[in-house]
């Protein structure tokens, strides 16, 4: 293990520029997913009723606390999808290095060890830095922890890295490095996983049919098991609509396009179609989750007014509606950062194919559309099915506390979609340098 770990750290330090990008997007995954978990364990740590004068009392019963920490340790998983994203970057180049070791005499347990170390090194420095801007932050705001919170701080800043490490290894579970440098690439069935999610989310709606339909049952938690199988039925129902019209549009435009750069965006899809649910996966679930917010604080707030609440009572309401929407947008900006780093990823793979189109002759313009296409189009149907599981979300909300149906959550799957094509067009200059004749002399 001591040579696995001293090789680890030479390759880390003697990374060419492409890797230090890498590492410096694992850094900072590393370092947002410390900060969430981090602020989760102090608020856990508060014991019983206290007075906070922060956030309009919404930290100062158990039962808030608990909701506040359930949506920081939510807002990790797009975070841990941003840092397998960022495990794929380079995965082909690096195969070469792998390859060699196992000239050498390497086991490909032992090269799997060693790509996980080198992952946690850089995780160990996001985690690091994450732990000194919240020290600096309790500092200033002159808040002492409890003893049992800074044993949540140390396994955390310790956990981060074993965690990212772990999902740096899972991410690179398909690329499998051979002593004869070659390497064989298998996705993974992402259908038998979005079967294993409908089972799992028809199962929470079935628990919470008869937790509804027992006696005492009518309360909030079996109306949060069915929100919570909504949103993932609707989520796994959206990822494999992406990869099942990816594979369709592919067939089908590749007989018919007429334009290059239908064409060309076509052929990849149909070549992989699997590879825009695997980029998509959180974003379509942050769209279901956003949809159903932004109807449901509609809802509440109309319903909170009607009431005839004081400001300063209305306050308490509208500061937790507000966190949570930060929240469902901080899960958002990390899951458009995923699409980003994944178009990178998918560039920089193909570079040896974009090199030889660019050294035929296809023009920038063509293969910077055939970017942009390959997220356009099978994100449009995937979009539409996760915004009608949304506004279900919302609407069986509204009826149940006979609230009016608000219009405005039509417009997020829009406005997702436009973001989605400008995280994806952030690529376009990595594009331009892949995309380059002269880099047929390095494939």
């Amino acid at each position: 293990m001591k040579a696995d770990i001293r090789i680890a750290w030479i390759l880390a330090r003697g990374s060419e520029r492409r890797e230090w990008w890498r590492i410096s997007l694992t850094v900072l995954g590393a370092l947002l997913a410390t900060g969430f978990a981090l602020a989760a364990a102090t608020i856990a740590a508060v014991q019983g009723q206290v007075s906070i004068p922060y956030v309009h009392g919404l930290l100062n019963h158990p039962g808030e606390r608990a909701g506040v920490v359930f949506t920081l340790v939510l807002l990790l998983v797009p975070v841990l999808g941003f840092l397998g994203q960022c495990a794929r970057i380079g995965a082909v180049h690096r195969h070469r290095r792998m390859a060699g070791m196992r000239l050498a005499g390497a086991s490909p347990a032992q090269v799997r060890r060693i790509a996980a170390v080198e992952a946690a090194f850089a995780c160990l420095a996001g985690s690091s830095a994450g732990f000194a801007a919240f020290a600096v932050l309790l500092t200033v705001v002159g808040h002492t922890p409890p003893p049992v919170a800074w044993a949540g701080f140390v396994v955390v800043v310790l956990g981060v890295p074993v965690v990212a490490a772990l999902v740096s290894v899972f991410a690179l579970r398909h690329v499998v490095a051979s002593p004869l440098d070659h390497v064989l690439r298998t996705g993974p069935d992402q259908r038998r996983r979005a079967v294993l999610a409908s089972l799992l989310a028809v199962g929470l709606i079935a628990v919470a049919a008869l937790l509804h339909l027992s006696p005492g049952g009518r309360s909030m938690k079996p109306l949060a098991l069915l929100v919570l199988g909504l949103v993932l039925l609707t989520g796994a129902g959206a990822i494999w609509v992406t990869g099942a019209f990816a594979a369709f549009m592919g067939r089908r435009l590749t007989l018919r396009a007429k334009s290059p750069a239908v064409l060309i965006a076509a052929s990849r899809l149909a070549h992989d179609p699997w590879a825009a649910a695997r980029t998509h996966a959180a974003l379509l679930l942050v769209t279901v989750v956003g949809v159903g917010f932004v109807g449901v604080r509609g809802v509440l707030l109309t319903a909170l007014g009607e009431d005839g609440y004081r400001p300063v009572d209305l306050a308490f309401y509208t500061t937790g509606i507000d966190l949570a929407g930060a929240a469902v947008l901080i899960a958002l900006a990390i899951s458009l950062c995923g699409l980003a780093v994944g178009t990178a990823e998918s560039l920089a793979t193909r570079r040896r194919g974009l090199a030889a189109q660019a050294a035929a002759g296809v023009p920038h313009g063509v293969l910077a559309r055939a970017t942009l296409l390959e997220t356009a189009l099978p994100l449009a149907p995937a979009l539409l099915l996760a915004g009608a599981g949304g506004t279900v979300v919302y609407l069986a909300y509204a009826t149940l506390v006979g609230g009016p149906v608000p219009l405005l959550p039509l417009l997020v799957p829009v406005t997702v979609y436009a973001a989605c094509l400008l995280a994806s067009a952030t690529s376009l200059p990595l594009l331009r340098r892949v995309a380059h004749p002269a880099e047929l002399r390095f494939t």
